[in-house]
């Protein structure tokens, strides 16, 4: 199939990244192709960094050899490109002997990294590869334009690689994976129509809980929370789900927790990001310290005025995507859970 033909079919298929963002695939791939340079690269992002989010490995466990096919078929359709499998360390070390043995002989290289949650952003990723700090770019230049080493990059994720090669075969039918955690009955990852609303999800799952419950969806730290009232939606980002026994889940906890997955992954880069998870942090440990057990009794210690202002200059003025999501879960939860 010739190059062009197969960035008409990717567009045909109305395929997006399954990153997060949801950008179209074809677009993506059309910038390079269009884009000067003697040299591209291609990245497959398996760095999946984010808790509860673990659709890649599934992927890297069940299917490898669609993962590498997909990514062959971008270097077929990419002239003068190199691949790299960018991923983190854990994957690295279950998944190396099983795609060494699939990349021989053709250009694709495999990159252990140690970036974590960070590694998600993707202008962070060329850095991390180039071996300077870790922290995002200015965009733009965005990196289909100016990328890895200053040429063309073409980064997708693992699942975005997989369908690519669905697409290919002419198997792909507008589905997603979707993984489910928490109070959910069967927890694993689930392969489903990408247009499912939750609802629908949780019963094709046989997840719909028989109690008082809320979600937390599109990431296992930056996700939005959503009641039940709400579940006639799509799911958006990363495709995680994570179900909360209301009556059991310690909301001050699970923000806590939130809080230090941000502080612990954060880069310092801005000071919106990196002052306003610290003072999050701060102002959910003070709380802690009072003694309670019961869920409402906790949420009645938080006044959530004390955070309105941080999580509004965190959705507004942080320098990533990634900060911006800082504020998505705690926004949420402050106005649904309290």
């Amino acid at each position: 199939m010739l190059k062009e033909d197969f960035i008409t079919k990717l567009k045909q298929s109305g395929l997006t990244g399954r990153g997060g963002a949801g950008f179209p695939t074809w677009q993506k791939w059309q910038a390079i192709q269009d884009a000067s340079g003697n040299k591209k690269y291609i990245i497959c992002n398996a760095s999946e960094g984010e808790p509860f989010v673990l659709k890649d490995k599934y992927i890297l466990e069940n299917y490898p050899q669609e993962l590498i096919q997909g990514i062959k078929i971008a270097l077929s359709t990419i002239l003068h490109s190199q691949a790299i499998i960018y991923l983190n360390s854990t994957y690295y070390q279950l998944f190396k002997t099983t795609l060494e043995k699939l990349i021989i002989s053709s250009p694709i290289i495999l990159f252990q990294e140690s970036a974590g949650y960070l590694g998600g952003e993707e202008t962070t990723l060329l850095n991390v590869i180039e071996g300077k700090r870790l922290e995002p770019r200015i965009k733009p230049p965005f990196p289909t334009e100016s990328g890895l080493w200053g040429q063309p990059t073409l980064i997708n994720n693992v699942e975005t690689f997989y369908w690519v090669a669905k697409i290919a075969q002419n198997q792909y039918t507008n589905k997603r994976f979707y993984c489910i955690f928490g109070d959910a009955n069967h927890q694993g990852t689930f392969e489903l129509p990408n247009d499912y609303s939750l609802k629908q999800i949780l019963k094709e799952t046989n997840n719909y809980p028989d109690f008082p419950f809320f979600l937390q969806v599109g990431g296992g730290a930056s996700g939005s929370i959503i009641m039940p009232n709400e579940l006639d939606q799509p799911l958006s980002g990363a495709g995680s789900i994570i179900i909360f026994n209301k009556e059991t889940t310690n909301i001050l906890d699970l923000m806590k927790g939130w809080a230090e997955f941000f502080l612990r992954e954060n880069c310092d880069q801005c000071v919106p990001c990196r002052e306003g998870v610290y003072h999050i942090n701060e102002i959910l440990q003070a709380k802690l310290k009072k003694p309670s057990t019961a869920s409402k009794a906790t949420s009645s210690l938080l006044d959530p005025t004390l955070l309105k202002d941080i999580l509004t200059s965190l959705a507004k003025t942080s320098f990533c995507p990634l900060g911006k999501g800082v504020a998505i879960p705690f926004t949420t939860a402050l106005r649904k859970l309290f």
